[in-house]
């Protein structure tokens, strides 16, 4: 009995072993495996990157734009930057105009034994019927890279308040009065950060497109179509000279919760081109220049946040004063040539306001006379509910042409753009006043519609009567008499965004 056993026991001991050995064999279901992993060090949004360290995040906005009398950007029908003279009022000027917006940005981070390493890319694909070529085109807002203190590339210029232009309103290029560089500025910058929300930054940015405005040499001689876009649209020839130095920028920050505080300052050259030397025209080198001289501007700027009127309710004010740097008060995609007509009365065919923007102006023989200028700007938004906010906006900007440089453009315009024009009816000094309110509904999260509404007031120092010659006022314009008048301009936007 005792053998029996013992054989049924070693056979079930075998099997036993046998079935272990075979249910190690077989498969066993594997772990799910996070093939994207969440980065949670730098807030919501960012990935790391399959076998990497870098965390990205992808995003971006569609958007659609509807400007009416207005251009490209919403630039209003008195801003003769864009691609139609719109001023004029006549049947070749666009009421309104269309945009699709498709924007891209990426954002890589990578934390490192010197700090995080950051690169950011936003570009704009776009097509647009107030601006360029009607199959659309490519921009690159920013394109930098962060690493231990220092950005270096296309960014926001250190002398924009971290609002901008964005206070309270669709179109930022259009509040003036102070600097809008929505679209950044090539710079190589370094920043400091103190504690307690206390920054400090200090950089070089290149100036050649969005910091010049233009240089009037009054020793040109006027073709008969530049005469005509002088006198029609204010566009005379620009004698600024090559790059030869960077805009050097510098700010001081608070953030606080309660309020961000911003003081800024710029200092840029003025290289004029050589002078022509009156009637000849003729721009050599053995005319000889003017001797460079340096502009500079200081802004001071405040946010506040969490106000009592409404969760989520804000002003932003900012304040600006410009010396021989003039982009650092008109900015962004804002031209240097502001004009408008309207009806006339009596023996006037039309009544119209031209005014241009230079950084300085001089004359054969003479100094880089500089321009000087101050602007203000306000902006309030109140959040009704969750869904809806509305605001107000509003800027000031004045533009102060000294006796030396009003005498040499008024020398020029009366001798050669307006014959017979007194001087005392001669000024170039200009004044541009806004206010405008905007309307937004969310209806879920990152999809908003919004409208908004501008009056702009073009206020020339210029007056008296122009008789001018047929086409001399701007294209299709009929000869008669033109009188000097303040102008006021409506114009308005209605936009959808779904940002992700």
């Amino acid at each position: 009995m005792s053998t029996i056993k013992s054989l049924i026991l070693g056979s079930a001991a075998v099997i036993a072993a046998s079935a272990g050995a075979q249910a190690a064999d077989l498969p066993v279901k594997a772990k799910a495996v996070q093939y994207v992993k969440i980065c949670s060090l730098y807030g919501a949004g960012f990935y790391y990157i399959p076998g990497t360290d870098t965390c990205i995040k992808l995003g971006g906005y569609v958007q659609a734009d509807w400007n009416i009398n207005a251009g490209n950007y919403g630039k209003p029908a008195w801003d003769e930057g864009g691609f139609r003279a719109n001023g004029t009022g006549s049947r070749d000027s666009d009421y309104f105009t269309t945009r699709a917006r498709v924007q891209l940005n990426i954002d890589t981070r990578t934390a490192t034994e010197y700090g995080v390493v950051r690169t950011y890319w936003s570009s704009n694909f776009e097509h647009s019927t107030g601006f360029g070529p009607s199959s659309g085109n490519l921009t690159m807002d920013y394109g930098f890279i962060q690493f231990a203190g220092f950005t270096l590339g296309k960014a926001v210029s250190g002398f924009q308040t971290p609002w901008g232009a964005y206070g309270a309103n669709n179109n930022t290029s259009f509040l003036l009065g102070g600097y809008d560089n929505a679209t950044g500025i090539n710079q190589i910058a370094y920043t400091w950060q103190f504690g307690n929300g206390v920054s400090a930054q200090v950089g070089i940015e290149d100036n050649r497109v969005i910091n010049r405005a233009q240089m009037l040499d009054t020793s040109i001689t006027l073709t008969a179509a530049q005469a005509a876009l002088a006198l029609g649209q204010g566009a005379y020839p620009n004698s600024y000279g090559g790059n030869v130095s960077p805009d050097f920028v510098g700010n001081i920050r608070v953030d606080q919760a309660a309020f961000t505080a911003q003081l800024s300052g710029a200092v840029h050259n003025l290289h004029a081109n050589y002078y022509a030397n009156g009637a000849s025209a003729a721009t050599v080198e053995t005319n000889g220049h003017p001797e460079d001289t340096w502009g500079f501007a200081i802004s001071g700027g405040i946010q506040l946040k969490n106000l009592p009127t409404g969760p989520g309710d804000k002003l932003s004010l900012d304040a600006t004063y410009a010396d021989g740097a003039m982009k650092y008060l008109i900015s962004g995609v804002t031209g240097n040539n502001f004009d408008h007509f309207s009806g006339g009365s009596g023996a006037n065919y039309n009544s119209f306001a031209v005014m241009s923007l230079f950084d300085g102006i001089y004359g054969a023989g003479t100094k880089i006379e500089k321009t000087t200028g101050w602007g203000f700007r306000g902006a309030y938004v109140h959040n009704w509910t969750p869904n809806w906010e509305s605001s107000l906006f509003g800027s000031y900007t004045r533009i102060d042409y000294n006796n030396n440089a009003s005498d040499l453009y008024c020398a020029r315009y009366a001798a050669q753009v307006v014959v017979g024009t007194p001087r005392a009816n001669c000024n170039p000094d200009f004044a541009i006043w806004q206010i405008g309110t905007r309307t937004a509904w969310t209806p879920v999260r990152n999809l908003t519609f919004s409208g908004e509404v501008m009056y702009t007031n073009l206020d020339q120092s210029m007056s008296g009567t122009v008789v001018a010659a047929a086409n001399t006022m701007g294209a299709f314009k009929p000869a008669g008499n033109y009188n000097y008048e303040d102008q006021g301009i409506w114009s308005g936007n209605l936009r959808v965004r779904r940002t992700w």
